[in-house]
């Protein structure tokens, strides 16, 4: 690439025919001679603006990372351009609503130095390893590689998604740092809900959830329920990513009524193995998982005749992919279970116990999927706001039009009051005897679920409603708002239904409920 040098406006005009064609944009001047040839849109738009200073125009059409993407074709700067400050990976944001408030200025009793510490470190993570791969493995349907997953492991993103629990001190013994140097002893929910919304951010569900969505709702069933001897052999694994796991419990005749599941697990004769029998259906990240924590029936009908099992994948074990609305890179996946054989010492707990061991992880589930949203959801709004600003219609910036800045206080509005809710739901986590599995707050918890995705649907209504086309289109400027929207109704379905959410949450309000009270 020829060296970096000043260019006078003059000189930069000269370079406005077909094979030779240069642009500036924020200052920088780019030779887009040969890459006329490529653009998506034909060579005739380079062409038309070849020559010129194309600033507002490129950010009515595209999305400042781009300028990352083709750096390469840099040859200069323009003679009197104004310095474009650069922004370092992990930096706070300054855009209105990027941040959640007390990062902003807002007073919080929630947040200590080590919650910014660890949020900078996260997302400087996401920003350099994550965001680059992001749109080509969503849009092409990849699975994460085991060299992906391994740097998930060795860089902690793996162990702190799954919050405080004992899988904290086990990085520790692996040589794994949480990141942004915070104690275990230390590490509290608030910081697992960064961790969560930082990486939703993305706003690629498909692939957010390629990340470890089945993983984070599997892992802890090992150190939970597994035999010491699973925890010394397949938790580090685990850990470390050189392994990965799903949860298998639904099944197609059974979703939210877990109890109806009809997968068999019959003990042989010598009572050293199970051999299952079933489907699972919907099970994310099953196409690529190496281990399945399986519910399982090895009793009667109901509750009480469920099990869990670890399910390592081997012969008995096929996988096969569902398309679902989103991408396919996150593995959502059919299981068949046709006379697998199980050794005894993979049975989590005890027999029977099952039906309480899918519920004890219910609460965290719910709770994090709200995290997944309230990020998507925040990322959303951050670009919607920027779109606003930067769209010119009718000869002035979109957010000059009052119904414009209109949706935008709604879409805010909302964000910021789940937010709100979330917090005060963490914080009781925080302080409650057993954390988020205590069973007073699965209540609380699928009213925050049920409300996260009714807010949802009313921010990504705003929020395409003021990209428009580009609101629903994978790529570009609203590739994450398009994302979003989508994320909005698999939110309001798995981990539990907005309806069965509600009903839990009056179902357990009501227990409470005082016998002589009267209207």
């Amino acid at each position: 690439m020829p060296a970096m040098r000043t260019i006078s406006p003059s000189e930069l005009a000269q370079h406005h025919a077909p094979g030779d064609m240069w642009m500036a944009v924020d200052g920088d001047v780019y030779d887009v001679s040969k890459f006329a040839r490529l653009h998506p849109g034909g060579s005739q738009i380079i062409e038309q603006y070849a020559g010129r200073d194309v600033t507002t125009e490129f950010y009515e059409l595209h999305r400042k990372d781009v300028l990352s993407k083709y750096a390469r074709l840099r040859v200069g700067r323009l003679e009197g351009a104004k310095s474009v400050g650069t922004v370092e990976p992990g930096a706070i944001s300054a855009v209105p609503f990027a941040e959640i408030p007390a990062f902003q200025g807002q007073h919080s009793p929630y947040y200590k130095e080590s919650h910014k510490r660890l949020l900078q470190a996260v997302r400087a993570f996401v920003q350099t390893e994550l965001e680059p791969i992001a749109e080509s493995a969503d849009l092409a349907g990849d699975y994460p590689d085991l060299e992906l997953r391994q740097k998930l492991g060795s860089s902690g993103m793996l162990g702190i998604q799954l919050g405080p629990g004992p899988w904290l001190q086990a990085l520790g013994l692996l040589g794994i740092k949480i990141p942004g140097d915070v104690a275990p002893e230390e590490f509290d929910y608030f910081h697992e809900m960064l961790v969560h919304q930082e990486i939703s951010r993305l706003g690629r569900p498909g692939f957010i959830d390629s990340l470890g969505a089945g993983w984070l709702i599997s892992a802890p069933a090992v150190y939970a329920f597994g035999s010491e001897e699973v925890k010394r052999t397949v938790g580090p694994q685990l850990l470390k990513g050189d392994k990965w796991s799903a949860l298998a419990i639904s099944e197609p005749f059974a979703g939210s009524d877990v109890a109806a599941l009809k997968c068999t697990a019959q003990l042989t004769p010598d009572g050293k193995h199970y051999i299952v029998n079933g489907i699972k259906k919907w099970i994310t990240e099953g196409m690529y998982a190496d281990y399945f924590v399986t519910a399982v029936r090895t009793g009667s009908s109901g509750a009480g005749g469920i099990s869990m099992l670890l399910i390592e994948r081997g012969e008995g074990v096929e996988t096969k992919q569902i398309k679902t609305t989103y991408s396919t890179c996150c593995g959502t996946a059919l299981v068949i279970l046709n006379n697998c054989k199980v050794p005894v010492s993979n049975l989590m707990g005890k027999e029977g116990e099952g039906f309480k061991q899918i519920m004890f992880n219910f609460n965290h589930e719910r709770w994090l999927i709200a995290q997944n949203l309230i990020g998507q959801a925040r990322a959303a709004v951050t670009d919607t706001f920027m779109w606003a600003r930067q769209r010119k219609i009718f000869g002035k910036a979109l957010i000059d039009q009052p119904v414009i800045r209109n949706k935008l206080a709604s879409a805010a509005a909302s964000l910021e009051s789940v937010q709100t809710y979330v917090e005060a739901v963490t914080y009781d986590m925080c302080n409650t005897k057993g954390g988020a599995h205590n069973q007073r707050l699965a209540g609380p918890i699928a009213m925050l679920k049920y409300q996260s995705t009714r807010a949802s649907w009313n921010i990504a209504d705003d929020c395409v409603q003021i990209l428009g086309g580009r609101g629903i289109t994978r790529t570009g400027m609203g590739a994450k708002v398009e994302g979003f929207k989508n994320y909005v109704k698999y939110a309001a379905v798995y981990g539990g239904s907005e309806e069965i959410m509600a009903d839990l949450a009056i179902k357990q309000a009501m227990k409470g409920f005082p016998a002589t009270a009267k209207l």
